[in-house]
């Protein structure tokens, strides 16, 4: 079993498979040039799945994929199957932004997906277009539709930003509920990397949006889902909040990530990592997951967004996949 410095039982792993991305989204990257990491920087899959195997054997029981854009990624699948095959019973997801998902959907279920995340933080092409850098909208829905097709339990995933697609939350949700699929509302995180003129909704705004058409009731958090639940009032669908402004948001973490280049970060928010690289290259897994219990033992108890500060992030969260 896996514990961090506060007791905290860390039971899920996210994997970063590259900083590449095609979208250049205006809460991400918006200025950073189409280039990516030599290849040769990055992990293997097949070192990735050396680290990946003794995680799982720790105590590692969900495992989630993403980038930059996981897609990029030559050969998604046989990682995929190769986590699969170790663990089938494992919780293995993707978050993506869907635009090469038509092609791959099918592929990724056989292989052992089972939960995928897409972006969808418009409806309307023209607000798609100025929002992800290019013309996107088409191909993302064709995805939507292909994950589902597929079998693959699918969520979407909406940023909602002032002046910009705050008119759309009902109607992303509504697109959500008439397809049986959860929409999680995600909070706009303050990073230098974003365009500088963002202005982000606080979950206290999006849900007065929401109260405009309909009566809600709390649900909470899960678990440890980052996301805090509501139901629609007489009805069975349920829709998620992730607020990292939350003072609560962090009490039940259980999360460590691992970037494309095998650097370990205990906290989304903070810049501190520590390098598995060297060792997993050397085939020195005791090496690995000792650096693993370092990185675990200086894990943060909790980030630092508020609602009383706007302290922006230096993290590139297209290392970590947000």
């Amino acid at each position: 079993m896996l514990i961090d410095g506060h007791g905290r039982k860390v039971n899920y792993l996210r994997i970063s498979l590259t900083e590449r991305c095609n979208f250049r989204c205006q809460y991400c990257m918006p200025e950073k040039p189409f280039s990516w990491v030599p290849k040769e920087n990055l992990l293997s899959f097949e070192d990735l799945f050396k680290f990946v195997r003794a995680a799982i054997d720790m105590g590692i029981e969900k495992i989630r994929l993403t980038g930059g854009e996981p897609t990029l990624r030559a050969d998604l699948d046989k990682f995929i199957k190769m986590i699969y095959d170790y663990k089938p019973d494992i919780d293995l997801a993707m978050t993506t932004n869907g635009y090469l998902l038509a092609d791959i959907a099918e592929d990724l279920k056989k292989a052992g997906l089972k939960r995928i995340n897409i972006s969808l933080d418009s409806l309307r092409a023209d607000r798609a277009r100025i929002i992800a850098g290019r013309d996107v909208l088409d191909r993302v829905l064709a995805g939507i539709e292909a994950a589902q097709r597929a079998g693959l339990k699918v969520k979407i995933n909406m940023v909602p930003l002032k002046g910009l697609n705050e008119d759309e939350i009902v109607d992303i949700l509504d697109f959500g509920k008439e397809r049986g699929m959860q929409v999680r509302f995600i909070e706009y995180m303050e990073n230098v990397h974003a365009h500088s003129d963002l202005k982000g909704m606080h979950g206290k705004e999006i849900l007065e949006k929401i109260k405009e058409k309909y009566e809600i009731e709390k649900i909470g958090r899960q678990g440890s889902s980052p996301a805090f639940l509501y139901r629609l009032k007489g009805e069975e669908y349920t829709f998620g909040l992730i607020d990292p402004h939350k003072h609560d948001f962090c009490e039940s973490c259980n999360r460590i990530r691992l970037t494309a280049e095998g650097y370990l970060i205990p906290c989304l928010y903070f810049d501190e990592a520590m390098s598995i690289k060297d060792a997993v290259q050397a085939g020195d897994i005791d090496k690995a997951v000792e650096i693993l219990k370092t990185v675990l033992a200086n894990k943060p108890k909790e980030n630092r967004w508020s609602e009383e500060t706007n302290e922006a992030s230096s993290r590139a969260f297209y290392e970590t996949g947000g």
